[in-house]
């Protein structure tokens, strides 16, 4: 009996010890449900809103005020400093092309869309002003997963400004890039408005899983503090 009852203390501890953690991170997850929704709707409304200019103080804007603000900018390309890199998108794997944008603010790297793999001749060079319009992005420091960029072999995995713009040699550069819009280019290439705007929402199915597993954890409580011979 007494070997039976440390067995029962010992089985309401561990009830007691993972509902409360569970139920807590079923509480988080609904409140990382709320954070989504809203920076969804936030997204969307800037994605669909009428194109603004290129802010000023970027250096002092938060990142999740930045990311996907649909802007327009003037100045001219300069081809000669473009770089490709690796992408994999709806139309298949190829290259963003990714060319500095001087403006009267500055440079600004614009991420002028995709060409597939043997088509970067067939990229258009735009000569004189042009207008871009387009989603204001974040930079991709490092790589994209296991593939780290490679500067010294002009490897590219990610969109990483910094980076880009030491190689290239382009000086003070904006810390953000833009994707550049639909707008056809000359020759079809290379291909613009790729963007995806798109954020995983799973935070309902792990509140409910974790809410469901306190919810295991307490009918076990009640099981385990039931008198014995109702138990039976």
């Amino acid at each position: 009996m007494t070997a039976e009852r440390g067995k029962r203390r010992v089985f309401i501890a561990v009830c007691l010890s993972l509902a409360i953690p569970f139920a807590g991170l079923g509480v988080w997850q609904i409140q990382r449900l709320f954070w989504k929704l809203d920076l969804i709707e936030r997204v969307d409304a800037r994605v669909h809103a009428a194109p603004a200019s290129l802010p000023t103080n970027l250096d002092a804007l938060r990142p999740q005020d930045i990311e996907y603000r649909r802007v327009r900018v003037s100045g001219r390309l300069q081809n000669d400093r473009q770089t490709f890199v690796d992408a994999l998108t709806e139309l298949g794997p190829g290259d963003w092309v990714v060319t500095p944008l001087q403006t009267s603010q500055g440079t600004v790297l614009i991420n002028r869309g995709f060409v597939a793999k043997g088509m970067r001749e067939k990229v258009s060079s735009p000569a004189g002003v042009v207008n871009i319009t387009g989603l204001l992005r974040l930079s991709e420091p490092g790589g994209r997963f296991l593939r780290a960029n490679r500067p010294a072999q002009d490897l590219w995995y990610s969109r990483d400004v910094a980076a880009i713009a030491r190689k290239r040699g382009l000086g003070s550069t904006a810390p953000v890039f833009i994707d550049a819009d639909a707008t056809p280019n000359l020759g079809g290439y290379p291909v613009g408005g790729l963007t995806v705007v798109k954020f995983r929402n799973a935070h309902l199915v792990y509140a409910l899983t974790w809410f469901g597993l306190a919810a295991l954890c307490v009918a076990g409580l009640v099981l385990l503090l039931k008198p014995a011979q109702k138990r039976g």
